[in-house]
């Protein structure tokens, strides 16, 4: 396990990350506000670099390398997302970029990897452990292995948007009962629960994960980490972990609230809201948080609630599907 990032370790990253990153928006719709009773602020990362949160963390990380160490590159994997971040960081650090991505990730995900340079190594990930494969090339190679979660320099990184949320909140004088958060391996959240712990004390910060892949939220009831059976198949490909992180379900354990599962009908549904009230393209593993507010299954007491949509990366043709399903 690595230590916690503190809350001078995020505003440090801040200051890292401001002349490379997008202070992304908070967005609302006055009809969806009023249609649910309670005012709905979605912080859409879908709209910073690479289309999700992920380039922050792995900023932060990378840009932290002596020059030796991007010489010698960096290893990292993903199914689309932390590939995207790792890849276009390191692309901005001058880094050379191997990234491990599960053969059934997203056309657009391998594309976009690509294309921000990297060299993209397919794998199976029912059968074959990425982490293991990603240790064995950093080794042959003399790289540096980018987690997507488990490192406190991530964690810092996507911390940052915790203090971008205080941050609108406070010039918007609102105070949100809580904050929801897309859950994989629990970086994003701990993230943010740091920084909020100081700068929203008030506002509770909650997990939400797809529907038997609710490790986190499990965790959080009892108190270790917990696994999700094998088998499971979810449209929310960016948060398939099978078991919270060490370092992270500890912060987690101190600073969350607790955590909601949805279902796929519900994120799709989700998507489709984003899409028609706050004109903003989320892909089914960002719309998690987005889906448990428009469901209920977070109660606000009539207060503001934020949802953070940490994704946008999404085929085409999956979108309009999905748009399809839920035309009335």
């Amino acid at each position: 396990m690595f230590p916690a990032p503190e809350l001078a370790d995020i505003v440090t990253a801040a200051e890292r990350l401001r002349p490379v990153a997008r202070r992304t928006p908070l967005v609302e719709s006055p009809i969806l506000n009023e249609a649910l009773g309670f005012r709905l602020l979605i912080k859409a990362e879908v709209l910073q670099f690479t289309g999700s949160f992920k380039f922050r963390g792995a900023y932060n990380r990378i840009a932290q390398l002596s020059t030796a160490e991007r010489q010698a590159g960096v290893v990292a994997f993903s199914s689309g997302n932390h590939a995207q971040g790792v890849a276009f960081a390191a692309r901005l650090c001058g880094a050379r970029t191997t990234i491990l991505m599960p053969a059934d990730s997203p056309r657009i995900k391998q594309e976009n990897t690509r294309k921000y340079g990297a060299e993209v190594v397919l794998y199976d990930r029912l059968t074959e452990d990425r982490e293991a494969l990603g240790r064995t090339i950093a080794s042959e190679r003399g790289a540096t292995l980018v987690p997507p979660f488990e490192d406190p320099a991530v964690i810092a990184g996507q911390g940052t948007i915790g203090l971008e949320i205080a941050a609108q909140c406070r010039e918007l004088g609102v105070t949100p009962a809580l904050v929801a958060v897309p859950v994989s391996g629990g970086g994003l959240l701990a993230g943010i629960a740091t920084a909020l712990a100081t700068e929203l004390p008030a506002t509770r910060v909650f997990a939400v994960e797809p529907e038997g892949f609710d490790d986190t939220g499990r965790s959080l009831r009892s108190g270790r980490r917990e696994s999700n059976p094998p088998g499971g198949h979810s449209i929310c490909d960016a948060l398939l972990v099978p078991t919270p992180g060490e370092t992270t379900f500890a912060i987690n354990r101190r600073l969350a609230a607790g955590g909601v599962a949805v279902s796929d009908a519900e994120v799709e549904a989700a998507m489709v809201e984003a899409f028609r009230h706050a004109k903003l393209v989320v892909e089914p593993g960002g719309a998690t948080a987005l889906a448990a507010l428009l469901a209920g299954k977070l109660e606000t007491a009539g207060q503001a609630a934020v949802a953070v949509a940490s994704g946008g990366n999404i085929d085409a043709a999956l979108f309009a599907a999905a748009l399809k399903r839920h035309a009335r």
